[in-house]
């Protein structure tokens, strides 16, 4: 019943949240521009939301034509299940792998906001997928610890931010020009930016999903925001100032939104174009799923926290997730059923949403000093992970759980952050060594 609980709310969440799209885009079409702001300020929605012309009044009319004869009754659970349902953003070849189908059979008791992890899920076996081949680049190197490494949404940019304080800016396009064997036109720089705007080591990085915005997180307690279209900007545009170290940052999909989490036990929603602060939550790690309708913590009490991204209550915590070692990272899945977490307990694992249920373990990966991130390949076919014991990048195939790669990762040391591309085979690593590397799928 707790299952079907939680999977109707979150298909609820997803249909308000188009439904308030829908409304946006028909009142700004109208030329009700004040009305249209009004509705995206008070609903998080873009304003430049995308909806096909008219598409609010062709479902109004398919609605009411439904109402009048009745042919839904007693056998959909919703009326909006073939008008127009939100589909989860993807890019071409992109994969949306199902888990559910290894479930055990099993029941566990679970209360309703709290789970206590006491059950291990056996690893079931099967046909594992071979991950591709991959070459790798030194890129550059920062002038201290390479600390962070985040992909912009389309995969064209990828940054990273130093202990030096200092972020650079890669371009993709160059780095691939970097990776072939005869460059005609000489040594290539992949490296179009270097900002210098923070007093402290940046923690973590995010693009806005639309426009061309860098937003750092750091320990001089601020988020700066650089616009990476200005060729010759260096400093931040705009900065918010919070009152402890920013251990990460992730935008809202729309946007407008930033969340923060820190040191303290208060992060904060801040409204970017305000500034304005909205909520409080308990989270140093924070991560927003697809479609803005939930976002999972990670802390460090060990506790894998899921909250509602619109009203931010906490609907539900996973204690002791990691056993009593500290939750270093977690992910939503594309289709916002699963969660991916990392600890210092050398595990990483997956977690159904809806249950809380501990559904994989990922094991063979030594991670108990660093702030270690498992992330999903861009099909989430694969998993990746570093062995801080062995100098190594880990790849496990995500449904057998099987360990089907180790590489020595190239560093002088672990490297400290992995990020992968969300649009290609392809893959940053950056450590303590201070260099930065890039992985591409070898042709």
């Amino acid at each position: 019943m707790e299952n079907n609980s939680w999977e109707q709310t979150l298909q609820d969440g997803k249909l308000y949240r188009h439904l308030n799209s829908l409304i946006v885009a028909h009142l700004r079409d109208s030329n009700l521009t004040q009305a249209a702001s009004a509705v995206a300020s008070a609903t998080m929605t873009p304003l430049n939301v995308e909806a096909p012309p008219n598409k609010l009044l062709e479902l109004v009319a398919k609605g009411l034509a439904v109402e009048k004869d009745d042919v839904f009754k007693g056998t959909l659970s919703s009326p909006f299940c073939d008008l127009g349902a939100p589909v989860l953003p993807t890019h071409p070849g992109a994969t949306i792998i199902d888990f559910r189908q290894f479930f055990s059979a099993d029941t566990y008791s679970f209360s309703q906001f709290e789970v206590s992890v006491t059950v291990a899920v056996p690893d079931i076996k099967g046909t594992s997928k071979s991950f591709p081949k991959h070459e790798t680049r030194h890129l550059s190197e920062h002038k201290n610890i390479a600390r962070c490494a985040r992909f912009s949404p389309d995969g064209k940019f990828v940054a990273t931010g130093s202990a030096d304080t200092s972020i650079k800016l890669f371009e993709v396009s160059k780095i691939k020009q970097m990776l072939l064997p005869d460059a005609k036109d000489g040594p290539v720089r992949p490296v179009i930016r270097t900002f210098y705007d923070h007093t402290q080591p940046i923690n973590d990085l995010d693009f806005h999903p639309q426009g061309t915005i860098l937003v750092s997180g750091a320990k001089d307690q601020t988020m700066k925001f650089f616009d990476i279209s200005k060729t010759n900007a260096k400093r931040a545009y705009r900065v918010i100032q919070d009152t402890h170290n920013v251990r990460s940052v992730s935008f809202h999909p729309s946007g407008d939104f930033l969340l923060a989490g820190t040191d303290h036990a208060i992060p904060h929603l801040y409204d970017i174009n305000t500034f304005q602060c909205y909520l409080s939550a308990n989270i140093p790690e924070v991560r927003y799923s697809c479609t803005g309708a939930m976002y999972v913590t990670a802390s460090k009490d060990g506790v894998i926290r899921l909250w509602d991204g619109i009203t931010a209550n906490c609907v539900r915590s996973i204690t002791g997730a990691h056993g009593t070692a500290e939750a270093t990272s977690a992910i939503f899945t594309k289709d916002e059923r699963f969660v991916l977490s990392c600890g210092k307990d050398s595990t990483i694992k997956l977690w159904e949403v809806g249950s809380g249920r501990l559904v994989k373990q990922y094991l063979g990966a030594m991670h108990t000093q660093l702030r270690c991130q498992a992330i999903f390949n861009e099909t989430e076919e694969f998993i990746l992970s570093i062995d801080e014991l062995n100098n190594e990048i880990v790849i496990w195939d995500a449904m057998t759980t099987e360990k089907v790669a180790k590489w020595p990762s190239n560093h002088v040391g672990a490297p400290r952050w992995i990020d992968h591309s969300p649009t290609e085979s392809a893959f940053i690593s950056c450590g303590t060594d201070r260099s930065v590397r890039f992985w591409k799928e070898t042709i």
